[in-house]
């Protein structure tokens, strides 16, 4: 079963930084260079130096920049910057946000959980990692002893009986406040109480953890406490829970853009298509774009692909004829596997269809979220600019239903499969791996 523990971490003292606005950031796995200097300059004691220290002139490993995190986390707790909390918490986390113009509020709590190694006990991962950002983010680890950004977990248990308690411990009182370049709106508040505490911890023994984001950092904890087994809160880490009955809970599409098929026009990617999709012409230009997604995204429809051609700027609407088809690429792979629409889209539309058709060139999708982005890069491969493409793919997310199902059966799907927005905050708590509390 799923540990869940409140613990003492240590956060910013605002007297001494000022706005809590100007020394947080996002994951380091969504911050460029560009972003990365500008959170440099935005406050001397912005967690990017921790998260994402910058390479230096005069470095003489590739060690040095985890080192000089290492510094600055211990000069900002000598110095008063960085305090514990004196009693265990859970840190009830709350984000207010809009897509597409829709307002949403996401409800969680930010505690520790007892590690268990992926398919031995009830946390299931549903996506693949790569070795590079492990390394990484261990080196970051053995340097600072500290767990410095949140793993994002999934629970199907109701909210009210979890996060109910916690918001009403935090009724009335001020919270800490964070608007951040996007404008999403984090609050964070410091909850002591024990009863909430244990009203919501009792409601999770039992209960499976999903991680939704974060699987490179989960995993890295896993290795450190491989390497630190005496030490007990390197048998935790740090984790935002959530329900998955949450209304302010939404996986949001992440669309392809497509390079390495240049020349493809509309009838040459209909006559790809033709074998195993029913081809339906929407149109030109950015409406037709939108009229495609949205049957698409009214009912999730996984069997459907919106396609994009920049040189005519065609849009088209495939829908696969026979799902037959995934059980003889993917023979290895469930059903639930097989039916993701985005399983279906590099298993079948990419590896045996576009590359195939383009063997002499190099297919690769870059990933966007925004239909304006999508639509940029249209017009600008209709340009013939830098920045275009020549085919563009909306595709619709998995579920929190596909999460479940293929997590459940020890599956991962493939990448970016899913999009949890807004991404979790760095800087608004921290877990002490040598001393969690």
């Amino acid at each position: 079963m799923a540990e869940i523990e409140p613990f003492s971490g240590w956060r910013y003292e605002l007297e001494q930084v000022g706005s809590l606005s100007d020394v947080v950031a996002p994951p380091y796995d969504v911050i460029d260079a560009a972003k990365q200097d500008r959170l440099y300059q935005q406050h001397p004691c912005n967690v990017i130096r921790l998260i994402l220290n910058r390479n230096e002139p005069g470095d003489v490993s590739e060690s040095a920049r985890y080192q000089r995190a290492a510094g600055f986390l211990e000069r900002w707790q000598q110095d008063g910057i960085l305090v514990r909390d004196r009693a265990p918490c859970l840190y009830v986390y709350h984000q207010q946000f809009s897509w597409e113009g829709v307002s949403y509020l996401r409800r969680g709590f930010l505690g520790r959980i007892r590690l268990e190694e992926f398919g031995t006990g009830s946390v299931f991962p549903h996506e693949q990692t790569m070795p590079g950002p492990k390394a990484d983010r261990l080196s970051l680890f053995e340097h600072t002893r500290t767990c410095l950004s949140p793993v994002f977990g999934l629970y199907p248990a109701d909210s009210e009986a979890v996060q109910g308690p916690l918001d009403a411990s935090c009724s009335g009182t001020v919270s800490h406040e964070v608007v951040d370049d996007q404008g999403v709106i984090h609050r964070l508040w410091a909850v002591e109480d024990a009863e909430a505490i244990a009203a919501a911890c009792g409601a999770l023994v039992d209960v499976p953890v999903f991680i939704a984001d974060g699987h490179h950092r989960y995993e890295t904890a896993l290795n450190y406490r491989s390497a630190h087994p005496d030490v007990d809160a390197a048998g935790y880490t740090m984790m935002m829970m959530v329900a998955m009955n949450d209304p302010g809970l939404a996986i949001l599409p992440t669309h392809r853009l497509v390079t390495g098929v240049d020349g493809l026009d509309a009838k040459g990617l209909s006559g790809l298509l033709a074998e195993h999709f029913e081809v339906s012409e929407m149109g030109s230009g950015r409406e037709a774009a939108r009229a495609a997604w949205a049957r698409i995204e009214a009912t999730s429809d996984q069997a459907a692909l919106a396609l994009g051609t920049s040189s005519d700027r065609q849009w088209l609407l495939a829908r696969l004829k026979d799902p037959a088809v995934m059980a003889r690429l993917a023979p290895d792979r469930s059903d639930d596997w097989r039916g993701l629409g985005v399983s279906r889209l590099h298993t079948l539309l990419v590896d045996a269809i576009l590359k195939p058709a383009f063997a002499d060139a190099e297919v690769r999708c870059r990933y966007v979220h925004l239909m304006d982005e999508v639509h940029d890069a249209v017009d600008r491969g209709h340009q013939g600019e830098e920045g275009g493409v020549p085919l563009a793919v909306l595709v619709a997310p998995a579920t929190l239903d596909h999460v479940r199902d293929i997590a459940s059966g020890r599956e991962t799907m493939p990448p970016k499969s899913t999009f949890f927005y807004p991404k979790l905050l760095s800087g608004l708590v921290f877990y002490s791996l040598s001393d969690g509390r």
